[in-house]
């Protein structure tokens, strides 16, 4: 075939599978088949091999997706994505009503209903019918630019249909679809790699990978819902949107409706509610907005949110199903927890057939059994949790679950001996050569929260430990790119090698924690009872691994607690924690002359037990024989008073746009500030993301103040 020829053919395939790509994604109308489609498909890639010079960026197949990204670019929305609030209760939507009426009265206001998709919020721009970018909310004002992976979704146009407004900011939620979803996550399972937790997160981290060639493989969708800025658009009313969408080849909500009164509204909001569940992707509630532009300028914002605007969530869907088994999984820590075996249920989208039973005292309290009927809730969470027994079906014969007896006294995994731990009432492999520990242990050390060595977690922990690899989180320091790259992730019959440019990456970051601060290497050892705070708290006042490991302020708080019980004088102890930063007098009267410690007695007897035992010994002296020296976070009295969050407590909820709730905690401790897990009248702000939880009702109860992530980043700031 010549060039000319060539051209022309390359033509109408272009045009041939655009229009297929309208008919099946935008119409759901398809007129061919699979197979006729890939036939055409083949072609054309097979022509643009052969004619490389002919090939255009708008051609069908450069949505696969170019060369992976090195990070990602930002972009400043022309009008801000604002989040929404939302409610749980059909009271608080009919006040949102009466409320706008006040606030313009003497007006019929007509809002619209929307599905409320559980996806990514994106927005894009086009330019004269022509996408030129687009990006994720961010904080409502920046956001990343994900232009390359938008570009990979099939039912996302490059460029609109008929004569195109000058500028369109279209904003959008990008799903993944329900069916797609279980498949990707089979084929996950079957390639033993981690497991998407839910749509909303598999879409979130498709959208967020670096190589645009694996966002194609996805099964992605989008919804448009509204617009940002336009130029050239004669919209006056949001339910003209709808048919806009339409008309310039955007997809679109395929149901929505009018509605002028409470109970119009509470209406569809319940037709929605049974028709949702049919779509092809996840939703968890119903938009409400008021309909007239001009109306929405006069009822205007709130700091974080229009209140021309409220999304409705659906109460969290319970199903029956019945309890097959209970197994035991072993933590990082020895902690033995069960887990519950259903006969697989279809909830919130997706196919359970596990749940969490959390502790030995838990399945006693809910009399649960093996055999049992039971109510299970999942609504959006990572993990389902069994809710009740429906102890009305119960079979004969089904007797009370005993942890002990059920494993035989001994850990699933190593055979060793387990013991009750009555401090945290759960059961303990205290072997600490357990494999499935080891295994916990490396992806815990490896986490992002503690030295993010991310490549080393999930399968490849897995196999590093099988291979006999590693043995103990610290030997990934003495790790070879050889080594790495030859893992069999697979099978004998399967194999799935890890690959020299990934072990390559790991090695890096592998390097990389070498040099991490104090706070974030006692976390990663994984000492019971340090969290992050606890391990932020010990680095600040200590000065490598060696000080805290024989630290005098620890034994003086053991000291103190010893010679208080025994009601002998501790004022010499006391002065001196005061003295050193470490502890303030005590507020509670209960506590007359007392002081109150940076940690406890409990914490401060763990890390001095965890560091004498033989397994902290060899600790020490393998981060010297591999010099590591983690830097010293150790702040003076005078400087840690003089940091800018110094004594301001913060509790953080919800999801936050564009930081990690363990990003944000990192900044509040860097600025000298504390973050707590519950919110108390002591509680200086609340930082809250999208879907809070009672934090955030607790928050408004006691009238703490609440912020969201731009003005946190404000605060910072100043």
């Amino acid at each position: 075939m010549e060039e000319k020829e060539a051209a022309k053919r390359l033509r109408e395939l272009r045009g041939e599978i655009r229009k297929h790509d309208r008919l099946y994604y935008e119409e759901a109308a398809p007129v061919i088949n699979d197979r006729e489609y890939d036939r055409l498909y083949r072609e054309l890639v097979d022509l643009e091999k052969q004619f490389p010079d002919l090939v255009t960026p708008d051609s069908p197949t450069q949505r696969v997706g170019g060369k992976p990204l090195e990070a990602f670019a930002q972009i400043q929305h022309r009008v801000p994505m604002l989040s929404l609030d939302n409610t749980y209760s059909e009271g608080e939507v009919a006040n949102f009503y009466k409320r706008i009426t006040r606030l313009l009265p003497n007006e019929k206001i007509p809002v619209v209903i929307e599905p409320k998709v559980d996806g990514v919020a994106v927005s894009l721009l086009y330019e004269n019918g022509r996408l030129r970018h687009a990006a994720t909310r961010g904080d409502g004002f920046v956001g990343d630019d994900i232009t390359q992976n938008i570009k990979t979704i099939r039912s996302i146009p490059e460029r609109l249909r008929g004569a195109a407004p000058k500028l369109f900011e279209a904003r959008g939620e990008v799903y993944m679809d329900k069916h797609g979803f279980e498949k990707l996550n089979e084929e996950r399972r079957k390639a033993g790699l981690p497991l998407f937790a839910n749509t909303r997160n598999a879409a979130a981290g498709s959208l967020k990978h670096l190589d645009p060639s694996i966002v194609a493989k996805r099964p992605l969708g989008i919804v448009f819902y509204g617009t940002g800025g336009t130029e050239g658009v004669d919209v006056d009313l949001h339910s003209e949107i709808f048919g806009l969408f339409k008309k310039v080849g955007l997809p679109t909500s395929e149901r929505w409706w009018l509605a002028k009164s409470v109970d119009e509204i509470l209406n569809a909001i319940h037709e929605l509610d049974r028709l949702r569940h049919n779509f092809v992707y996840q939703t968890d509630g119903a938009v409400v907005k008021v309909d007239s532009f001009q109306q929405r300028e006069g009822l205007g914002f709130t700091a974080k949110s229009p209140r021309w605007a409220i999304a409705y969530k659906y109460a969290a869907e319970r199903v029956e199903t019945r309890l097959n088994d209970i197994i035991i999984q072993v933590g990082r820590t020895g902690i033995l927890t069960p887990v519950a075996v259903l006969e697989p249920v279809l909830v919130s989208g997706s196919t359970v057939g596990r749940a969490t039973l959390h502790n030995e005292d838990e399945i006693k309290r809910k009399d649960i059994r093996i055999g049992d009927t039971v109510v299970i809730e999942k609504a959006g969470e990572v993990i389902p949790a069994v809710i009740e027994v429906v102890k009305s079906k119960r079979p004969r014969g089904a007797t009370p679950f005993n942890f002990s007896k059920h494993v035989h006294g001994k850990c699933p995994v190593c055979g060793e001996p387990i013991r009750r731990d009555p401090q945290f009432v759960a059961w303990r492999c205290e072997n600490l050569h357990c494999p499935a520990q080891t295994t916990r242990r490396v992806e815990f050390f490896a986490a992002r929260g503690a030295l993010d060595i991310e490549a080393v977690g999930g399968i490849v922990a897995d196999k590093l430990v099988e291979r006999g690899l590693v043995r103990e989180p610290l030997d990934l320091f003495e790790l070879k790119v050889e080594q790495l790259a030859k893992l069999n992730l697979g099978t004998e019959e399967a194999p799935r090698v890890f690959g020299e440019k990934n072990a390559t990456k790991a090695i890096h970051a592998i390097d990389r924690a070498r040099t991490l601060p104090l706070s974030r290497w006692l976390f990663a050892l994984a000492i019971p009872d340090v969290g992050k705070t606890t391990a932020t708290q010990l680095a600040r006042f200590h000065d490598d691994i060696e000080d805290v490991a024989h630290s005098q302020l620890l034994r003086d708080v053991l000291n103190y607690r010893e010679k208080r019980e025994q009601k002998q004088n501790a004022t010499e102890i006391a002065d001196r924690l005061i003295q050193a930063g470490f502890a303030k007098r005590s507020k509670s009267k209960a506590e007359k002359d007392g002081i109150v410690t940076e940690v406890g007695p409990v914490v401060a007897e763990s890390v001095l037990n965890f560091f004498a035992s033989m397994t902290g010994k060899k600790i020490l002296r393998r981060l010297k024989e591999l010099g590591i020296q983690p830097k010293s976070e150790k702040v003076s009295m005078k400087k840690a008073a003089e940091l800018p969050l110094a004594g301001k407590t913060f509790v953080l909820t919800g999801t936050l746009p564009s930081i990690t709730r363990e990003e944000a905690t990192e900044k509040i401790e860097a600025l000298g500030g504390h973050v707590s897990s519950s919110v108390s009248k002591k509680t200086d702000y609340v930082l809250a993301g999208t879907d809070p939880g009672s934090k955030f009702d607790k928050a408004k109860q006691l009238s703490v103040r609440i912020i969201d992530e731009a003005e946190f980043r404000k605060l910072l700031a100043r």
